[in-house]
């Protein structure tokens, strides 16, 4: 447990910060869903609207440290590349 008043503020911000990313990495798995539900219904229309949803939203997250760069870039090309392939 934190003793001095510095540790124990510090225990709060890093609670406050854990939330707001888990809030963000959820918000992000939601849009991530939408896009595979609508590929996987084989909706393009859909699926088209779900991504341009989602992909700002995981570059997003990217941005602010709740994912890497890398990863938020794969994740938006292997979706793109997967309603590419539905479109065709």
């Amino acid at each position: 447990m934190a003793n001095t008043s510095s540790a124990k503020k510090a225990t709060r911000k890093i609670a406050r910060r854990a939330a707001i990313n888990k809030n963000r990495r959820s918000r992000v798995r939601t849009y991530v869903r939408q896009v595979e539900e609508a590929l996987a219904s084989g909706d393009k229309d859909a699926a088209q609207a779900a991504f341009k949803a989602a992909e700002p939203e995981l570059m997003r997250a990217a941005t602010k440290g709740v994912m890497h760069k890398n990863t938020a870039s794969r994740k938006v090309s292997r979706l793109a590349q997967r309603l590419k392939v539905l479109s065709a």
